[in-house]
């Protein structure tokens, strides 16, 4: 296993270690990309940290003092034998401080992250307190720890939970919150261990960039003036030393899919007549004559009769309209925001503004706005008031941040499909961790409806089935729309429930806490999920558990698998019944509609294989555009990065 030297800020690696970028990063020899295949093929195995966790469980008491493990961590690194004994301090000081043992799995998780890979391991089996026993350690040894999590109640609630294990062992314990000022942030971030989400962290280096005068030419060397640190250059952060990164493949796949950009608001200069204008003239046009749909990417493409009628009605027009690119441009992003980007599903209506929602958790997307003037497109078609277009200052993406830490580990319940990804962009490989008790999920196979009704009418037949037996419901939807649709139907039905949306984000804990009571009934989107626990209530095990019915058709097949990892958590009891209507949108482009008027009224579940092969495909598919679209944005990101003057900023 791998030890290696400890970047830690000091007079050896500077005030601010980050690993430098190479130029030919991420290599894409076809060496690389065959070495790639065979690690995601040969995952390694869990066999040795196993051996690791049975000699933390033999080793000679009495424990070993505080002082003298973190003079041995600092002096060998994370090396197995100086580890040993840092875990069973930590695992005495979780007994005392939060009155919890630590299973074998996490003891074997926490080894595989510090060993700088990725654990896949099981919904349930106690995630958070295996990046805790992870964090400490590292912590111990001297490295600033940044642990990454899903979204800032998470960051709350764990720094605040941890606390007193962290104290015990003398490690200080800091959380980024929104609203925090720079001065917090940096005495968040001066801490041993430090929760935050992955966005405040490239917010705040990209901040450090522009403070120490990483810009690209004279706009963005002026736009350094926006950040607070303009009058004192100390930097947020103390470098990139070591990510431990909670529910891995969200971050790094899920929401890497755009870059971060740290902008300042243009002058309008006609703007929003432009953007009013097209919003009219492709109201004016007509599928498919003028233009087609891509549902999946969210794009429309002009034809060419299309094209010729553009330039017909804009002959007489400003000479913005002149250009043929731009015009062209303009008009697909005004055809998408009026007839692909939908209210509840991928944008909310909140105080008066477009909210963005996270289309891999379900949750607003604090602070994103879309780029390319399809923002304000949207805002026009919905009657608000124009927010000011932006220029970039400066942009990361996610594969180009997480790349730069000296040392990077993380862990999630569904990394096997992303591992490959990973792998190519990441260099982490993906490690199996054993469950703790085996499980007794029952996973029936899908079924497939014609229509929304008939799938929504089966869903309510399963809740009262459930409800009359006192077991508990989870359903997941795909939308904020979806999930009020559902509502309303259960409540016309007289059935009690509750509903855990985009617009519910306050409440979510509470909702979530009471979720596995006999007889509730809640409907969710995508963030009902990562890093909150549904406690099965009294009777509730004997009754066969929690009961989830999924009626998503999800963009990868692991995010079904998280989803379905609500239930039968832990070893409990617990069925999955997957319900699906092929007018959903991954269905649409690849069902023909005259299959589609055959399937019984009582849904398609024979042959399994077959159905499991229609459901896997439009994902499998999805997936590719996804990871394409990925490398594009990947590449331009990088592109713009090497844009830079020579010698702006170290690289």
């Amino acid at each position: 296993m791998k030890g290696g030297a400890l970047q830690v800020p000091g007079i050896v690696h500077g005030t601010y270690p980050e690993r430098l970028a190479c130029a030919d990063w991420p290599p894409q020899n076809a060496g690389h990309r065959l070495r790639a295949v065979a690690t995601s093929l040969l995952r390694p195995d869990a066999g040795r940290y196993r051996d690791f966790a049975a000699r933390v469980r033999a080793a000679a008491v009495p424990l070993p003092a505080q002082e003298s493990v973190r003079a041995r961590l600092a002096r060998d690194g994370l090396t197995d034998a100086a580890l040993i004994d840092a875990f069973r301090l930590i695992i005495d000081n979780a007994k005392r401080t939060l009155g919890l043992d630590l299973y074998d799995s996490q003891l074997i998780a926490a080894r595989i992250m510090l060993d700088a890979r990725l654990a896949e391991m099981a919904t349930g089996e106690g995630k958070t307190l295996a990046i805790a026993l992870g964090a400490a350690a590292a912590a111990l040894a001297g490295l600033p720890v940044h642990v990454i999590t899903a979204n800032q109640y998470l960051v709350q609630r764990d720094a605040a939970t941890l606390r007193p294990l962290y104290g015990a062992l003398g490690l200080a314990v800091g959380a980024i919150e929104a609203a925090h000022d720079a001065h917090t942030r940096r005495a968040q971030y001066a801490c041993d261990i430090t929760y935050c989400t992955a966005s405040e962290l490239a917010f705040d280096y990209l901040r450090d960039g522009l403070a120490r005068g990483d810009a690209r030419g004279a706009l963005l060397q002026r736009a350094a003036s926006l950040c607070e640190e303009s009058a004192d250059n100390t930097p947020l952060l103390r470098g990139l030393c070591m990510a431990l990164v909670d529910e891995a493949d969200s971050c790094l796949i899920d929401d890497a899919q755009v870059p971060l950009i740290l902008a300042r608001p243009l002058a309008n200069g006609g703007r929003d007549a432009y953007y009013s204008h097209a919003l009219e003239l492709a109201r004016r046009m007509r599928a498919p004559q003028h233009y087609q749909l891509e549902r999946a990417g969210l794009q429309a493409r002009l034809s060419d009769s299309g094209r010729a009628a553009l330039e017909t009605w804009t002959a007489g027009l400003a000479p913005v309209w002149r250009n043929r690119v731009h015009r062209e441009e303009a008009l697909a992003t005004a055809l998408a925001a009026l007839h692909l980007y939908r209210r509840d599903t991928h944008y909310l209506l909140r105080e008066g503004k477009v909210a963005l929602i996270d289309q891999s958790t379900g949750r607003v997307a604090l602070g994103r706005a879309w780029s390319g003037g399809l923002h304000q497109l949207i805002e026009l078609k919905e009657g608000l008031e124009v927010t000011a277009e932006n220029e970039t200052c400066a942009q990361i993406t996610f594969q180009r941040l997480f790349r730069r830490y000296w040392r990077l580990g993380g862990m999630s319940g569904t990394l096997t499909e992303a591992r490959r990804e990973l792998r190519a962009i990441y260099e982490l490989s993906v490690v199996a961790v054993p469950l703790h008790r085996p499980s007794r999920r029952i996973t029936e196979p899908p079924r497939l409806y014609a229509s929304r009704a008939l799938q929504f009418a089966a869903v309510l037949a399963r809740v009262r089935e459930a409800v009359a037996s006192g077991r508990p419901v989870l359903i997941g939807t795909d939308s904020v729309a979806d999930s009020h649709t559902l509502s309303a139907l259960l409540g016309s039905a007289g059935l009690p429930h509750q509903v855990l949306n985009a617009h519910h984000e306050a409440a979510e804990a509470a909702i979530v806490a009471g979720a596995g009571a006999p007889g509730c009934v809640t409907v969710a989107t995508n963030m009902a999920g990562r890093g909150t626990d549904i406690a099965l209530g009294p009777g509730v095990a004997e009754r066969g558990g929690l009961l989830l019915i999924c009626c998503q058709h999800n963009a990868a097949a692991r995010i079904d698998r998280q989803l379905i990892g609500r239930c039968a958590r832990r070893g409990d009891p617990g069925a999955a019944a997957t319900l699906l209507c092929v007018k959903q949108p991954l269905f649409a482009a690849l069902f023909p509609r005259w299959l589609a008027r055959r399937l019984p009224h009582n849904g398609l579940q024979r042959p399994s294989w077959l159905i499991a092969c229609v459901v896997r495909l439009p994902q499998w598919l999805e997936e590719r555009r996804a990871g394409a679209a990925r490398t594009a944005m990947q590449k331009r990101d990088e592109a713009w990065d090497s844009a830079r003057p020579a010698g702006a900023g170290a690289e």
